[in-house]
């Protein structure tokens, strides 16, 4: 994989040892994981691949592609074959594009055994099939089918990009082998109880509420029974039972305890057992692929410098600055005093080896400055009475006083605003957080308050903003009483609520949570790309199935079939007497929606039988497949996401990178600790900018003389996976080399490896 260095190890490596050296350690930094040639036009083409405008146009095009769903029949907007076309295939030219794009920086065997670029070959010749087919077909004026749009998630899966949403599908399709014997199992309890019910109530001539037949076919008890599991159906399909013998709720009661309660417990079990195996097994690699990277990019700059090799300061900061292009003089001094621990002027493998993470986290400067009325008015801002108002504010009391005025408020707003009292109760509420954010003001210097990581001084202040807009238009459209829209009324009483939710800002344990969720949002939209792949393909299926079997119609429409959802197949069914005429699939919008009621499984089958009217009974193995796969396969994956990810990130403690980096930072006298930054004090005149923490390292107690300081500038890089990653390099040694790559790439979860309670119990 490594070219041999031309040049003496004395001398300065040359330009095409840096860039391939900052490829790997950009790769690591990033924790991609792409083969590429080593030559030197290879490596500045695979630069230009990574760079962020080509992967945002990708994303651009990939979501384009997607979106002509909505301009296709059935559609949502209608636009021509000949134009949705185009768009098409411009999307697929640039997709085929980038794949050639990336097959030039890999090995050409590398590439052709990867089994996502072939997918992608094989997506777009299929599509390139399927438009000549069907747009041959509609110039004959013969109907078709555009089979080739439930590929399209394909190409947010498989292009290099979406390598997370890649993992989750891998950790999914790793999971099947071993709920398979569960599922299994779970089926064969359902085909039983469904044998015992046809033997109990088929031949006892039961009627349903509707007056059909009760549980006399094995094929629609085995549905009763799966519906059951998922509470949808529950009390109705036992009620005929049970009012006929009131001991055969015994039965019933049997079968939700073992079936809903027990296997689908032991499905979330085994599901998460099998995440959190196949996660490590993830994360495993992804520690040694970093390893090897980092490794590989020391063995390309080192020189020897008596008895152990080290990388010169030169050559360390210049490869920095190829990997961080935009990165400041005093940040880059920052990180170097850090990694030259002994100040020799070079750094050896083990403290270059955290190159990668100390790039990661984000250092600012912190300015303290004075209050404007400080400066211009000291003797009124200092004396007596207005410093007794700053500590006033400061103190914990003052934010109890109105937590407690925060409270009061939710009564009144309970209450019937028509009343005189209310109203003016109302004024006076929003003149007390007026007031309050104007006592901060006051007490905060205003630049600092409003700095960019002050985000609940900035919620708090446009909650005040939104009540008081609301108020005034309130009072507005109720001084003006010929004017009354019912959606401005609507809005305002929305607005008003909104104030409500200050209470978040004024409860610790409440930023904590919402802070956790803000910080755990990212990686969760990991799983929402997979859930949206998994909607999307299950909609097109359901548009190319159902489309035009059900159609909604005003409630005053007067044609003969209005009630029926313009459908008599329909007639006397629940699906027509709920009124579900709108969940229907004739276009993508109604389809996700349609999907998203499934997911929530009240009353799915009520939908999946209206659909199985209007076409065939074996309509309802759709709506069945469904529910496995979003509801017991991917939301419980979800579930024990979530669970993983914001139990870390809820007791997350430093990692030693950032430790030895607000340590250097203290040392260098201009640290500020976080204790000083507290939302009870939300900024202490502080205000922070990105950049380092001085220009020079003689310059430092000259600028912290003039208010500049330092601080970590947030948890960005705390995610799980970090985390994860963070634990199992604790187990490897400085001089551990690893195994070889092709040995990395081949790790299985039962491969034996060191073990770390911290890391088994990370969950």
């Amino acid at each position: 994989m490594r070219r041999p260095r031309s040049e003496p190890a004395e001398q300065p490596p040359a330009q095409e040892d840096l860039l391939l050296a900052a490829a790997y350690v950009s790769d690591a930094q990033y924790n991609r994981n792409v083969p590429f040639e080593t030559s030197p036009r290879a490596i500045r083409l695979y630069c230009f691949y990574n760079h962020w405008t080509l992967r945002v146009a990708t994303y651009i095009f990939i979501c384009v592609d997607l979106s002509l769903a909505l301009f296709e029949e059935p559609a949502v907007y209608p636009l021509p074959f000949l134009a949705t076309a185009t768009v098409e295939i411009l999307c697929l030219t640039v997709f085929f594009g980038r794949l050639m794009h990336f097959a030039k920086v890999t090995p050409q065997i590398v590439f052709w055994k990867d089994t996502k670029n072939i997918c992608i070959l094989v997506t777009i010749g299929l599509t390139l099939l399927d438009l000549i087919i069907y747009g041959s077909l509609e110039a004959a004026h013969i109907h078709s089918v555009r089979w080739s749009r439930a590929l399209r998630p394909f190409f947010l899966i498989n292009l290099p990009e979406s390598r997370q949403v890649r993992r989750a599908l891998r950790s999914i399709r790793n999971t099947l082998p071993d709920i398979l014997y569960v599922f299994l199992l779970f089926m064969f309890s359902v085909l039983v109880f469904s044998l015992m019910a046809l033997k109990l109530f088929g031949d006892r001539g039961l009627k349903t509420a509707e007056g059909s037949p009760y549980l006399t076919n094995i094929l629609e008890i085995a549905f009763e029974l799966y519906v059951l599991v998922t509470t949808a159906n529950s009390p109705d399909v036992m009620m005929p039972a049970y009012d006929f013998n009131g001991w055969y709720s015994l039965f019933f009661i049997a079968y939700i305890i073992i079936n809903t309660y027990i296997f689908m417990s032991v499905f979330l079990a085994v599901v998460y057992n099998n995440y959190r195996k196949h996660l490590k097994n993830e994360i495993r690699k992804l520690v040694y692929l970093k390893r090897y990277k980092m490794i590989e990019a020391f063995n390309i700059l080192k020189v020897q410098v008596g008895v152990e090799f080290v990388v010169q300061e030169a050559t360390w900061k210049r490869l920095a600055r190829l990997v961080v292009p935009d990165l400041s003089t005093s940040h880059l001094e920052l990180l170097w005093k850090i990694s030259d621990e002994g100040q020799k002027g070079h750094v050896d493998r083990m403290n270059f080896l955290r190159l990668a993470d100390l790039l990661n986290i984000q250092v600012v400067t912190v300015s303290i400055k004075k209050h404007p009325l400080d400066i211009w008015m000291p003797r009124i801002y200092q004396s007596s009475a207005s410093l007794l108002v700053q500590r006033m504010v400061r103190h914990r009391v003052f934010v109890w006083v109105y937590d407690v005025i925060i409270l009061l408020n939710a009564v009144f707003i309970a209450l019937d605003e028509k009343s005189p009292i209310i109203s003016r109760m109302e004024w006076l509420f929003l003149s007390l957080y007026i007031a309050e954010i104007l006592l901060k003001l006051y007490t905060y210097e205003p630049r600092a308050y409003f700095g960019r990581r002050q985000f609940w001084n900035w919620f708090d202040v446009l909650i005040v903003i939104a009540a008081l807009v609301a108020t005034v238009a309130n009072a507005t459209i109720h001084s003006a009483r010929k004017y009354n829209s019912q959606q401005i009324l609507d809005i305002v009483l929305i607005l008003r609520i909104l104030r409500l939710l200050r209470v978040i800002i004024s409860i610790q344990r409440f930023r904590v949570i919402v802070t956790t969720l803000i910080n755990i949002g990212p990686t969760m939209l990991t799983f929402g790309g997979l859930v949206f792949v998994v909607y999307y393909m299950f909609a097109i299926i359901g548009m190319e199935v159902f489309q035009g079997k059900v159609h909604f119609y005003d409630a005053n429409f007067t044609a003969p079939d209005a009630l029926l959802c313009g459908n008599p197949a329909l007639k006397g069914s629940a699906f027509a007497r709920a009124r579900y005429c709108k969940n229907n699939f004739n276009h993508l919008a109604s389809a996700f929606l349609v999907l998203t009621e499934l997911t929530v499984v009240n009353q799915w089958h009520v939908i999946a039988g209206g659909f199985a009217l209007v076409t065939h009974q074996a309509a309802k193995l759709y709506f069945i497949v469904f529910h496995i796969v979003v509801v017991i396969l991917i939301v419980n994956i979800f579930i024990a996401f979530v669970l993983e990810a914001f139990f870390v990130a809820y007791s997350l403690e430093k990692s030693e990178i950032e430790t030895a980096i607000e340590k250097k930072i203290q040392e260098l006298g201009v640290g500020i600790q976080e204790e000083e930054e507290q939302d009870e004090k939300p900024t202490a005149n502080l205000s922070a900018k990105d950049g380092g923490f001085s220009e020079e390292d003689e310059g430092v107690e000259r600028k912290a003389s003039k208010g500049l300081y330092c601080r970590i500038a947030s948890n960005k890089y705390r995610t799980v996976d970090a985390l994860l990653q963070r634990m199992f390099e604790s187990e490897l040694a400085p001089d551990d080399d690893g195994p070889s790559l092709d040995e990395i790439l081949s790790f299985s979860p039962s491969d034996m490896y060191l073990k770390n309670p911290n890391f088994e119990s990370s969950a």
